[in-house]
């Protein structure tokens, strides 16, 4: 019993402790769950990643199992693969992945955090179950049980058998080999099929444990959604996984895959695309405008048109080119807009800093920055909509900027970058067009480290291959490169930069690049890691020559297996055939790369390569040996290209063809010139190669003869020209038209309809000669054949279908037909019925067209309608409408019907769109509207011109239209109001190449109309004058002056007097003709050239001369020029009579008398005079014609000065002036002055008045400059008052100066007094009042009107002013009565001892000062020994009656009152006679 009992009490123990630790444990559980991030799991995924050395220990468990347990982990532990908890026990063992594989299976590697802690998490729960599963195995009870006892413990375990199983369901859940599970595809992929231009999507759900990643792949090339955005869209969402392909086009058909990867396996799914086009019988190319389609999410089928396209568009290297183009999408749909694409060569053009491109809603703008060779091509403009797209395309070329030498190359185009390595990468670049006046030598590579501007020279000697590897950079660092060409003249401009390259090792590129770089491959190895430090590495492998030329040889191997952790670098070795001496390349600096150039190398030996590896632990054996290599160029020149053959285009483009090159490798493209026959002169056509055989060249000149020849380029260089071609005129091609459209009945009766169409948009270059109408009949589903209703071509767009039966429905189509042949079929009509209309109101208006297109107006012109209705057409309505805007965007262009079949719709915006309709009315009402006309976008086009009027020389008046893009079989057709013009009586038509001139024969009111005229086969080139009334008379008016025309005269005629008194008469023409002629008159007598008369007639400048010598009596009259210049005259003349005459004769002789006065020394300038701004009155002339011996004398008062005077002192002659300088003026100086010119020649005197009037014209000039020297009025303040002065240069006693206050002139008094000190003006105000405050003038006599001063005493002026004034005179006064010893006491008092001293001080002060004295600096106290007075408050006194040697000192006499305190010292000496004495004997 008691062994029994033990075994219980045992049981229960450990019973108790199994609930608490299950207790404990689920309380771990429960709080484990709530954390997102628990220690546990993190070590348990993460201790992979450390390795250490530990120590094993024992411990005992409860049943006596002795378990391992390690030491617990140092800090810098190496790696370890022992998954362990938190309690240092292992539970798992983690797989290594082997370095080498770490690209395949790097994104396993950088799982999720979060998919980390999930997996964590279900870790533990599994872990915990499992653990009490086992210690529930390890409890034995053993106890005597009564029969109850064991039938309700029977039932008990019973039901822990059923939870057992449960927990066993659980853990089959929750065990990791089943918690964790390869990816398998719930829902695959599944492959469609759709039409070109829509968009598809691929949908798939993949499941798996841990979340596996995915990737897809087209053709086994993985998708890079973020490189092509425009193209694919890739979503994960919760396990489902879409790609969307946009834009579906023939490429995108192919193989797609996607593939689903995690740590327990991979799996694929694959799904097949096919794009199917709209037109099997067609092929149709990339950019091909495809169907329209129903767009369910809008509910509207989208209509993309493309309008206001550009043209082929010519631009040169350094320019700024826009393409533009105006998109109309219909319906329009709120916050839809289209998705607008550009592409080059049917590549997808991404916004750079070379491209920029612009969507405003309407219009779609590319514009190409600085432009290069490398832009020109083929550009399309996109348009896509939900229903389908447009397309539109036109070619950009791009000419070469101007050399900077003459005979230079240009620059060379397409620099890009391959092979890029650590150290190295091979630079490419195309060879350009133009080599210059001398073959292109080779080429110069530069690079330039990007974030710097200093470009560095690659290549010391040009390299003739256009391809070449550079070396020595920097890895990690990012390059850009360009390249220059160079011939015999110079070097080229430098190309376009290349895009920027990263030094760096291909595998550490691919590792940055998101997603696996080639689909899984279903197989993944793992294998522990080996310490490999230290180790020397293996040598390479697969040593290959990929390059040899002249200049270089590039080497290319692969790493070696065995490198160890750190990385190798290389060394090349070379050798030459023959012998064995191996050299090594690069001694100085092994390189990183597994690339290598080698220069320098003799051309035409042979050599052989090999590779040795190095790193830290050493060098490894050299590589295999190369195959031998000569040392040569293994790329040769292209061949020669066939002849080219040429086909018509455009008036300006022609179609070249030829035969390609036969033997050609890495043909780079061809090169087209072109030259017109003659000249000599080959241009090229295209400035980047092209690839295929076939180029249209644009930019000709239209009836040009021209020949072509093409040659190829390779990386080698250029081929020979290709022959050239045989000579083509450039005009444009002549082609069949295009189909019309718009068949519509327009009128039905009984047996016969009539029809209409729009004539084709296209026609085919030459007019249109008429069409060709089939028809067929409908019965139900069952139609008949084609019959054909007229055998002879229609004129115009409308037929009438005769010998039809009635109620019954037919078909028609339309074929137009020019000199090429007949269109295709126009679109089969709707069947229609022959059945009599009954409409009241009239049909559609019909041949809807458009001239005249221009920024703000649109002349629309129609046709009637072939059924009028009850009542005939009596006015039309024109609507017009802009092309996106919906249906009720339509509204009218006039308010009033129109009569004419015409009409001129205005108030258009620049570079809109419209459409336009029109309707025909009657008296019963308005019709149904015609047929929609357009988009017609509102934009002149370029070089558009106008008619204007002309009025040539006989008067006859014309209207002239030029067009400078004609074309074979073009020609002006005139019209008046839009019909063309019958009667041929009222113009005669003149036309000659690209002019036409409609001439009236007899201008009159009946002309008066709207005239235009169009040019045929031309894109509508067409324009229109108006003839008014008034206009009309203007032109009758200017053709009567050209018929009977009259010289004008720029000037009319006049006289002027010359030098020696000659007279000249003249006039000026403003134009006449060589065959001009003048004929002089006077009085009615023709004159001639004589003794007495000159004539001159430039007819160069139209100046019309004649010369007298003098005037005289017999010369008073009328004088005439009349003109004749063929059938223009001109008359112009002169009268010379009465006292004009006189005074004209006198000037005449006064002139004649200077003339022969100037013959000797004369006065240039006679005597006159000038105030200096120092106020300095000078007397000036200026003299000529004088020698050393001409003789100059001066005088004053008819008294002469001589050389001794004083005046001779103010004489100076500086070259031909002289001056008298008289200084400052004065009365005395009054008086006159004359200078006399003599010598051999003749004489001259000047004379000048200084008395009288001139003495007050000199005295009025220098009051002027004394005036206008006077500075601002200042201000001054005082003890007495205020001043107000002005500062002049010179004040003169005669100058009137005049004070006002307030414009009031200011009397003189003591108080206010003006005056003058030095050359000061002044105005003293003494006791200044309130009276005096105002604005002060000084008007200073000028000797005119005066100058005048201002200045504003107001204000703070005044303020500031009156409160000096008043410190000052506080301080006057103060000054002026205070305390002060005014005399009376000496300096220095010395005096014998024993005697008596009286001294007496005058004083002053105001009021009487107070009077002290002091002596040594101490008070003196009136006494016995000292007497001070101070007696009537002047004198104060001081008596010493007996001094002695104790009385010397220093003594004051102190005066104060309130306004100050002053002493006055004197210093008394007491001395003794007998010590006097006593010293002199002592000197003795």
């Amino acid at each position: 019993m008691s062994e029994s009992l033990q075994v219980a009490l045992k049981q229960q123990k450990q019973l108790q402790q199994h609930q608490k630790q299950e207790k404990k444990q689920h309380h771990y559980e429960s709080s484990y769950h709530l954390s997102t991030k628990s220690s546990v799991s993190k070590q348990s995924f993460s201790t992979y990643k450390t390795t250490s050395h530990r120590l094993k220990t024992s411990v005992k468990t409860e049943k006596g199992q002795e378990v391992v347990k390690l030491s617990p982990l140092p800090k810098r532990a190496r790696r370890t693969y022992l998954a362990m908890d938190t309690d240092k026990e292992v539970i798992g063992y983690v797989i290594p992945v082997f370095r080498a594989d770490h690209d395949v299976v790097r994104s396993l590697a950088e799982a999720r955090e979060e998919d980390v802690t999930e997996e964590g998490i279900n870790y533990v729960a599994m872990r915990n179950l499992f653990v009490r599963e086992a210690r529930e195995a390890l409890d034995v009870k053993v106890v005597k049980k009564s029969r109850t006892v064991q039938y309700r413990e029977s039932m008990e375990r019973m039901e822990l058998s059923r939870t057992l199983d449960v927990r066993a369901e659980l853990r089959k859940k929750m065990n990791p080999d089943n918690l964790n599970h390869p990816p398998e595809f719930v829902i695959k992929l599944r492959g469609q099929t759709v039409w070109e231009g829509k968009t598809v999507t691929l949908h798939c759900t993949v499941a798996g444990w841990p979340k596996p990643k995915v990737a897809w792949y087209k053709n086994n090339v993985l998708i890079d959604p973020k490189a092509h955005p425009e193209k694919y869209t890739v979503e994960s969402n919760y396990n489902m996984h879409s790609l969307e392909i946009k834009n579906c086009n023939f490429f995108d058909t192919a193989q797609y895959c996607i593939s689903a990867l995690n740590v327990k396996g991979e799996a694929s799914s694959v799904a097949t695309v096919v794009v199917k086009r709209f037109q099997d019988a067609e092929e149709a190319g990339a950019l091909d405008l495809k169907p329209h389609g129903f767009c369910p999410e809008h509910g509207v089928t989208f209509n993309a048109t493309i309008i206001g396209k550009f043209e082929v568009a010519f631009g040169y290297e350094g320019e700024t080119l826009s393409l533009g183009c105006t998109v109309i999408v219909y319906p329009t749909v709120k916050k839809y807009q289209p998705e607008v694409v550009w592409y080059r060569n049917s590549v997808p053009l991404k916004p750079s800093k070379w491209v920029h491109t612009h969507w405003s809603g309407e219009h779609a703008t590319l514009t190409l920055v600085h432009l290069n060779k490398e832009d020109e091509g083929m550009y399309t403009l996109r348009v896509n909509t939900k229903s389908g797209f447009d397309t539109y395309s036109a070619y950009v070329f791009v000419r070469d900027a101007d050399v900077e030498v003459e005979g230079a190359p240009v620059a060379p185009l397409d620099v890009r970058c391959h092979d890029v390595n650590k150290d190295y990468v091979v630079v490419t670049w195309k060879q350009p067009a133009v080599e210059g006046s001398s073959p292109i030598l080779g080429y110069y590579i530069d690079r330039c480290e990007v974030g710097t501007h200093h470009w560095a020279q690659c290549n010391d000697v040009p390299v003739k291959y256009a391809r070449f590897p550079v070396t020595g950079l920097v890895e990690g660092r990012s390059y850009v490169f360009r390249v220059r060409a160079l011939n015999k003249v110079g070097l080229s401009r430098p190309s376009r930069v290349s895009e920027v390259v990263v030094a760096m090792d291909p595998s550490d590129r691919v590792r940055l690049r998101a997603g696996p770089l080639a689909p899984w491959t279903g197989m993944i190895k793992f294998t522990e890691e080996d310490p490999t430090g230290g180790v020397v590495p293996g040598e390479p492998t697969d040593v290959v020559v990929t390059e040899a030329t002249k200049s270089y040889v590039v080497l290319a191997w692969k790493p070696p297996v065995q490198r160890g952790h750190e990385g190798v670098m290389y060394y090349i070795e070379k050798c030459i055939s023959g012998e064995d001496n191996w050299q090594r390349v690069n001694t100085g600096m092994p390189v990183r790369s597994p690339r290598f150039a080698l220069f320098d190398l003799a051309e035409g030996k042979s050599y052989s390569f090999r590779v040795r590896c190095c790193n830290s632990a050493g060098v490894s054996e050299a590589s295999v040996p190369t195959e031998e290599t000569i040392i040569g160029d293994k790329l040769d020149l292209p061949s020669a290209p066939g002849a080219p053959v040429t086909a018509r285009n455009t008036a300006t483009s022609v179609v070249v063809f030829w035969g390609a090159s036969k033997e050609v490798k890495h043909l780079v493209g061809y090169y087209i010139e072109c030259s017109v026959v003659g000249s000599n002169v080959w241009t090229p056509c295209n400035n980047k190669p092209v690839k295929q055989t076939r180029f249209v060249c644009h930019g000709l000149t239209t009836g040009a003869n021209y020949v072509f020849r093409v040659k190829a380029v390779n990386a080698a260089g250029y081929s020979q020209s290709s022959p050239s071609s045989e000579t083509v005129v450039v005009q444009p091609a002549i082609s069949v038209p295009g189909n019309p459209t718009g068949v519509t009945l327009l009128e039905a009766v009984k047996d016969y309809m009539v029809l209409g169409w729009t004539a084709p948009a296209n026609s085919g270059g030459a007019d249109i000669r008429g069409y060709f109408v089939d028809y067929r009949t409908v019965k139900g589903n069952v139609v008949g054949k084609w019959h054909e209703m007229n055998q002879k071509a229609l004129t115009a767009t409308s037929y009438k279908a005769e010998n039809l039966k009635e109620n019954v429905f037919y078909q028609f189509q339309v074929r137009a037909m020019n000199m090429a042949g007949v269109s295709k079929d126009s679109v089969t009509s709707a069947p229609l019925e022959c059945k009599e209309w009954t409409i009241t109101v009239p049909g559609a208006p019909v041949g809807l067209h458009v001239l005249e297109v221009r920024d703000t107006s649109i002349v629309v012109l129609w046709e009637p309608p072939a059924f009028d209705g009850r009542t005939p057409v009596n006015g039309y309505y024109v609507d017009v409408k802009e092309a996106s805007a919906g249906e009720e965007g339509w509204k009218a262009a006039h308010e009033k019907a129109n009569r004419m079949k015409y009409m001129k719709v205005t108030g258009l915006k620049p570079g809109t769109a419209y459409v336009f309709r029109v309707r025909a009315q009657n008296l019963a009402g308005v019709g149904k509207p015609s047929a929609v006309l357009g988009p017609i976008l509102a934009q002149t086009a370029p070089d558009t011109k106008e008619i204007y009027v002309d009025v040539d020389d006989d008067g006859v008046i014309s209207m002239v239209f030029e067009c400078s893009e004609m074309k074979a079989g073009s020609e002006f057709v005139w019209s008046k109001n839009y019909q063309a013009i019958t009667d041929n009586s009222r113009l005669t038509i003149v036309t000659e190449k690209g002019k036409s001139r409609a001439i009236f024969n007899d201008p009159s009111l009946e002309d008066l109309g709207t005239f235009s005229c169009v040019v045929t086969n031309t894109e509508g080139i067409s324009s229109s004058y108006t003839l008014t009334e008034e206009g009309l008379k203007r032109l009758l008016e200017i053709s009567h002056d050209h018929k009977f025309p009259v010289i004008p005269f720029k000037h009319e005629m006049s006289m002027e007097l010359l030098e020696k008194g000659l007279v000249r008469i003249w006039t000026q023409v403003e134009k006449c003709t060589s065959a001009c002629e003048v004929e002089y008159v006077f009085n009615d007598t023709i004159l001639s050239s004589g003794s007495k008369y000159t004539m001159k007639f430039d007819k160069s400048t139209g100046i019309i001369e004649m010369f007298m010598d003098s005037l005289e009596v017999t010369d008073e009259g009328t004088f005439t020029f009349n003109l004749v210049d063929g059938k223009a005259k001109g008359t112009t003349s002169l009268v010379l009579i009465g006292d004009e005459f006189k005074e004209l004769q006198k000037k005449s002789q006064f002139e004649r008398a200077e003339w022969v006065r100037k013959q000797g020394p004369h006065f240039v300038e006679y005597l006159d005079f000038a105030v200096t701004p120092e106020c300095d009155v000078l007397l000036k002339c200026k003299v000529g014609n004088v020698k050393k011996e001409t003789e100059i004398t001066w005088s004053r008062n008819s008294i002469g000065i001589a050389d001794s005077d004083e005046d001779a002192k103010k004489i100076q002659r500086k070259d031909s002036d002289l001056t008298f300088n008289i200084g400052k003026m004065s009365k005395k100086d009054a008086g006159t002055y004359e200078v006399f010119l003599r010598d051999d020649r003749g004489r001259d005197n000047s004379t000048f008045n200084l008395t009288d009037s001139g003495y007050q014209a000199v005295m009025n000039e220098l009051f002027r400059v004394i005036a206008n020297s006077a500075t601002e009025i200042k201000v001054l303040s005082t003890e007495h008052g205020i001043i107000l002065y002005s500062d002049v240069t010179y004040y003169h006693e005669d100058l009137r100066v005049v004070w006002l206050l307030k414009d009031a002139k200011l009397p003189a008094s003591e108080r206010v007094k003006p005056g003058v000190t030095g050359d000061q003006l002044w105005l003293k105000i003494n006791e200044p009042t309130e009276k005096d405050r105002g604005r002060y003038t000084m008007d200073i006599f000028d000797g005119k009107a005066g100058i005048k001063r201002f200045f504003d005493l107001t204000g703070p002026a005044w303020e500031a002013a009156f409160e000096e004034f008043k410190k000052l005179k506080a301080a006057a006064i103060a000054e002026r009565n205070r305390a002060r010893v005014i005399g009376g006491l000496p300096d220095v008092v010395a005096i014998q001892e024993g005697k008596s001293l009286n001294l007496t001080g005058n004083v002053w002060g105001d009021p009487a000062p107070e009077v002290s004295w002091k002596k040594n600096e101490k008070p003196l106290v009136s006494d016995d020994r000292y007497k001070l007075k101070f007696e009537q408050g002047k004198y104060a006194s001081i008596t010493i009656t007996t001094v002695t040697t104790t009385d010397s000192g220093k003594y004051a006499l102190v005066v104060k009152n309130k306004y100050g305190t002053e002493a006055g010292e004197f210093t008394v000496s007491v001395y003794n006679p007998e010590d006097e004495e006593n010293k002199g004997d002592k000197k003795d």
